[in-house]
């Protein structure tokens, strides 16, 4: 299984996956067949949020994201071209840059999004409640 995850979730997985749901831990606990992807939208809103003091982290964002990647195995998703004009044309449930790239990018690559956010099911999307 392939699973997007939203900024929120890549953190909480980083710092305390135990408080997922049921069904997203059940997911999170299949490793041989799950591939987690992060688009990069996630990090520049983790980088961002960190810079201006919104978001503490243990370390620089830079250190902390990339060591995260490597241990959890998560491969992070380039912002295409295509992911900019989708975030664009998305209808306007969220107004938040950063969650309309994150699921333009699920749309673009056909990847269900792990998320506790309770609005992104109102897009066409697979939504995993995290």
């Amino acid at each position: 299984m392939k699973v997007l995850l939203d900024t929120c979730t890549f953190i909480g997985l980083c710092s305390d996956p135990d408080k997922f749901s049921p069904p997203a831990q059940a997911i999170l606990s299949h490793t041989e067949n799950l591939e987690l992807f992060l688009s990069d939208a996630s990090i520049f809103e983790i980088a961002l949020k960190s810079s201006i003091g919104k978001m503490e982290l243990p370390e620089p964002p830079r250190k902390w994201v990339t060591h995260q990647l490597e241990v959890w195995g998560i491969q992070s998703l380039p912002i295409s071209h295509e992911e900019l004009f989708i975030s664009a044309e998305l209808p306007w449930h969220h107004k938040d840059p950063f969650d309309r790239l994150i699921l333009a990018t699920a749309k673009n690559h056909e990847l269900p999004i792990m998320t506790p956010d309770g609005m992104f099911p109102s897009y066409d999307i697979e939504v995993i409640g995290s």
